[in-house]
């Protein structure tokens, strides 16, 4: 009996309306037949259904995960590694000297920088100490995720390919500068499937420090996966989910009626042109409908105690990072399969001095809370926690080298840290050169962080594939290692 999530394995084009019912035939190993009548067998939500998959994807998992779950904290717009996880006391005994050329080397700039006459060196300003019996080092800006440093692993070697954010965000996420890729969230989903039928696999919460570069929502894209598969944003104000409340005049019952009609007409169209689809599209309108009750319970956090609201400085009705992250555990508890948060303000060209300290005192403390929430509900050990941005900053100063000055981007090295789900804690990969721009040992490209995050949650990253357009796509392009020396 073929399930609906593998009849997805063997069309080349999801999105092929007009395919026939011979040609869906020739393009399965178990035919027509058997997969319509599984498709009315089957109950109308494929969340209980085992997990084995055939053709392409293989048996998932590929072998015995390490994690079930992954939140991941994107912090959009790069944070600035030399202030937060880098010491570099180099810098401050150089500050206000020139970067030298043979630092430099011929790595590109962006047009913000690239034509200043000057490239000069500005030390941090913030104080660094060691913590745990890691001895990890941290800055005064982070007091909260310093008090962790035994639970994470931190990435000081990371590098990527673009230098502007839409590229690298894009990059980070689905592998690939251009729009038009599954994001890993959708991976995910279509290789493991879900786990709560009443909500999505992959579950999206936005917060903003500053306004600058925007959250695209091709960030959390299905690409060319079935659309299932894309991550639905949940708000903190007003409707949780877009359009997810009734309109005037029809109650929860009249709406149960509407989608089963609407649904029966899919089938029927489903069976002229056997089109996965409209699978999916069937499963999205039900899903829908099972949240109207599901998602307004987990969204009310004054059921919280007042305790835990305070360990994350969260506040119910306020839209904020700290309330994203106390619905982050709370969508992990309730078995969604990828929860992507976004807080936004990184980007600091100007006034580095006024805005990064802001953004750490909106996301420290609720960072560090969700590990040890996590930890005292006995959910770290299986729930993979991630946090960074899509590159790093430089260490000489944009604009003059005052109180107004700030940083621009740089690819070439950058942190990432990494809890729980079988990742090594109080553990430090990776090494820069004295100024923070080159990396001097254990090079991690954003391939091998995407494999890695792959493989814990027990998945080999060179087999979850899928056929588009005559092409073996997948989330690491060809390319990709797990970083197995963060690994427990």
């Amino acid at each position: 009996m073929v399930s609906p999530m593998e009849c997805h394995c063997y069309n080349n084009d999801p999105f092929d309306a007009t395919m026939t019912r011979r040609t869906f035939l020739t393009r399965t190993s178990a035919g027509l037949g058997s997969a319509a009548l599984a498709n009315l067998l089957l109950p109308t939500s494929w969340a209980t259904q085992a997990q084995a998959r055939v053709g392409g994807l293989g048996t998932i998992p590929h072998f015995t995960p390490k994690a079930k779950r992954v939140i991941y904290l994107f912090m959009s717009g790069g944070p600035s590694h030399l202030d937060l996880y880098d010491y570099k006391p180099k810098l401050n005994e150089m500050h206000g000297q020139e970067l030298p050329a043979s630092v430099r080397g011929n790595e590109r700039l962006t047009l913000m920088t690239r034509n200043q006459s000057h490239h000069l060196i500005a030390g941090s300003r913030y104080k660094f100490a060691k913590h745990g019996e890691s001895g990890q080092e941290f800055s005064e800006l982070l007091p909260n995720i310093a008090k962790i440093a035994d639970d994470i692993a931190i990435i000081r070697s990371m590098h990527t390919e673009p230098i502007n954010h839409d590229p690298a965000v894009t990059f980070v996420q689905t592998g690939g500068q251009l729009a038009g890729r599954p994001c890993m969230g959708s991976w995910l989903s279509y290789g493991l499937g879900n786990e709560n039928e009443n909500l999505p696999a992959f579950v999206v919460l936005l917060s903003v420090g500053r306004v600058e570069q925007p959250a695209l929502s091709r960030y959390w894209h299905n690409g060319f996966l079935p659309s299932e598969h894309q991550g639905v944003q949940f708000q903190s104000q007003g409707d949780p989910v877009l359009f997810l409340t009734n309109p005037g005049g029809i109650d929860h019952e009249m709406r149960g009626e509407m989608i089963k009609g609407i649904n029966d007409l899919n089938r029927l169209r489903y069976n002229d042109v056997g089109d996965a689809e409209i699978l999916a599209r069937i499963r999205q309108f039900e899903l829908a409908y099972r949240m109207q009750t599901s998602v307004p319970e987990l969204m009310d956090i004054k059921s919280e105690p007042e305790s835990m609201l305070k360990m994350y400085g969260a506040e119910p009705g306020k839209a904020s990072f700290a309330n994203n992250c106390l619905l982050a555990r709370r969508l992990a508890e309730r078995g969604v399969r990828f929860i992507q948060l976004y807080h936004r303000g990184w980007d600091h060209h100007l006034e580095l001095r006024k805005n990064l300290p802001e953004q750490c005192r909106q996301t420290d403390q609720a960072s560090a809370a969700l590990i040890q929430d996590l930890k005292q509900r006995r959910m770290l050990d299986d729930t993979l926690v991630i946090w960074g941005g899509e590159f790093g900053r430089t260490s000489y100063c944009q604009g003059e080298l005052n109180d107004l000055h700030g940083r621009d981007h740089h690819p070439g090295c950058f942190t990432l840290w990494m809890a729980g789900g079988g990742i090594k804690g109080g553990f430090t990969l990776g090494k820069t050169d004295d100024f923070a721009y080159n990396i001097a040992e254990d090079p991690i490209h954003v391939h091998d962080f995407q494999a890695t995050v792959l493989h814990q949650m027990g998945i080999d990253h060179e087999r979850l594939t899928y056929k588009f357009k005559g092409r073996d796509f997948r989330l690491t392009d060809v390319a990709g290692k797990v970083i197995k020396p963060i690994l427990a």
